[in-house]
């Protein structure tokens, strides 16, 4: 998914990188929203977690290779605003130091992974999980299905930028085959991996994950001691 220079033009790659620092402008007002001392240092180990995921890759058939994108998993674990910080933020030193993912196209890399997969995932998940039963552990299924249709939705979006200032010499029909052909594939990869590290953290700390806290809301329960009258002692 990662774009590299040259392979969109100069309009469309500025285009995109005023959007990429427009997102992450409100980025960086609403996390304060989203975070507190406790939660906080989650931001930097989902951060790390997913700058070391995207380093590893899986064949998906045909000498293609896919990896985590990580915007639906960082966004239901630590909420869309911060998780759209994370995904610049690997970004940008995957572009400085290691050249994975061009440059002049952060704009472009931060726009389609970290506004479109952040916020296609988060929307998804959300959607998913008001339709299933109020309990945390249905956080695992929602935030899998989040996490398969950003990908595909990311793959899109770049397939329509392509179409308006791509420099390669290959035709649009063919571009929209590959790209959401083989990223519903790596969507499959997407949700395995998101499910897993999900279901991890809920099993432990689910007070931790953003996506859990109105399921844990909703779930509290009510002790009172015999003869109490109600809302006398309240365990949560």
């Amino acid at each position: 998914m990662h774009v590299p220079d040259g392979f969109l033009d100069a309009p469309t790659s500025i285009a995109t990188g005023v959007v990429a620092a427009a997102g992450i402008g409100l980025a960086l007002r609403g996390a304060r929203r989203e975070l507190d001392d406790r939660t906080a240092p989650m931001v930097g180990l989902v951060a790390a977690f997913v700058f070391a995921a995207q380093m590893v890759n899986f064949p998906v058939g045909a000498g293609t290779s896919g990896h985590l994108l990580g915007g639906a998993l960082a966004a239901v674990l630590v909420g869309p605003w911060s998780a759209v910080l994370c995904l610049s933020t690997v970004l940008l030193v995957q572009a400085l130091l290691m050249a994975d993912g061009g440059i002049t196209a952060l704009g472009t890399n931060v726009t389609l992974m970290g506004l479109v997969g952040v916020g296609v995932g988060y929307l998804v998940f959300v959607a998913v999980r008001a339709v299933l039963p109020r309990r945390p552990a249905m956080v695992v299924p929602a935030a899998a299905v989040g996490a398969f249709a950003s990908v595909p939705a990311a793959a899109a979006v770049f397939t329509l930028l392509f179409a308006v200032g791509g420099q390669a010499s290959v035709g649009i029909g063919d571009v929209a085959v590959a790209m959401l052909g083989w990223h519903t594939v790596i969507g499959l990869g997407e949700a395995a991996v998101t499910a897993l590290v999900v279901s991890a953290v809920v099993a432990t700390r689910p007070d931790l994950v953003h996506g859990a806290r109105p399921l844990l809301a909703a779930s509290t329960l009510e002790i009172r001691r015999p003869g109490a009258p109600a809302g006398a002692e309240v365990a949560r």
